[in-house]
């Protein structure tokens, strides 16, 4: 990893690890034997990143959530999937990249899976739109779920969305009415629905392929109405406040799971699920599986049920009295 591809709160972490780096290359030049030096700074990392992600704040979860090297959709369907077969195109306008969708075995299970998917190089960013999907990518979406109910298959989403792309071509092409449609016709879908929060969660962006019944979430990821930022601008004038936001709109895993938005939460390795993907996929697949396995169970028309029931107690509300 290079420099820049750490976060602020991390530097302490990387004056360890360029110690360790210079070591080696010590070892290797002048052929001395610093083990000893090397395996005590190594402990000390890790010692150090235990300190700094048992207090991490809402903030930098939203920075790490964000961060450039998180595994996005494509990274966890070869690692959880087998047999991925693409499925493109919405049938009325044409395809768009920031959602991926097709057909996939979890394990002996054939499911559907539907995931926002960023990019890492710029021309990847581009291609996809960062991951802000325009009309047809939520057409694309239902598209998938509608054939996934006719097939009678699960169908399992991740989320990791900045939000829906705003610009003027997608609200001329109805933006916000294909997001109804997705919540609409998720709510009705008579297969299990899993969705999972593998990154940013953003507003209706993310929502509109989140309506399950089970919503699973990294423990680093966040889940908003509205980005820490655009809160601050908002509330206060001034997006510099956007740690304040990230406190006061409890968008963490860990806040959701206490409110009952989220079912679970899925631990990521020390540091972040970019710094082991083989071991976070291997983990999301356990709860994948298991959960998948439950709702299996549940006969269909109490399946819709609970759906609707899971949504309708989300939130408090407080009558006045007059």
């Amino acid at each position: 990893m290079v420099l820049q591809q750490f976060l602020e709160f991390e530097k302490p972490v990387v004056e360890l690890e360029k110690k360790i780096e210079g070591l080696k290359a010590l070892a290797a030049e002048k052929k001395v034997d610093n083990s000893g030096e090397i395996e005590r700074l190594s402990m000390d990392i890790m010692q150090l990143k235990a300190e700094i992600f048992s207090n991490i704040t809402p903030w930098q979860i939203t920075q790490l959530a964000r961060h450039p090297l998180r595994p996005y959709t494509l990274d966890y369907i070869p690692r959880i999937f087998s047999d991925f077969i693409e499925l493109h195109g919405d049938r009325n306008f044409r395809d768009d990249p920031a959602i991926i969708g097709g057909l996939a075995m979890l394990g002996n299970e054939p499911v559907m899976v539907i995931g926002h998917q960023k990019g890492r190089t710029t021309k990847e960013k581009v291609f996809r739109n960062f991951g802000m999907p325009n009309p047809e990518g939520y057409r694309k979406a239902v598209r998938l779920m509608s054939m996934a109910e006719r097939l009678k298959k699960p169908i399992i989403t991740f989320i990791d969305t900045p939000g829906a792309f705003p610009g003027i071509g997608a609200e001329e092409r109805g933006q916000a009415e294909a997001i109804a449609k997705n919540l609409m016709v998720m709510s009705r879908l008579k297969v299990p629905i899993i969705a999972v929060v593998i990154g940013e969660g953003g507003s209706g962006g993310a929502l509109a392929i989140g309506v399950g019944n089970r919503i699973l979430m990294l423990e680093y990821a966040t889940y908003s109405v509205i980005s820490p930022e655009g809160c601050a601008a908002i509330l206060w004038k001034d997006g510099s406040k956007a740690d304040i936001a990230a406190k006061a709109l409890k968008i963490t895993a860990k806040d959701l799971h206490k409110l009952g938005v989220i079912d679970e939460i899925v631990k990521e390795p020390l540091g972040g699920a970019h710094q082991d993907i083989d071991a976070m996929a291997k983990n999301l697949k356990e709860a994948l599986v298991r959960f998948l396995q439950e709702l299996k169970e549940i006969p269909q028309g109490e399946l819709i049920e609970r759906r609707y029931t899971k949504y309708r107690k989300i939130g408090k509300f407080y009558e006045a009295v007059t």
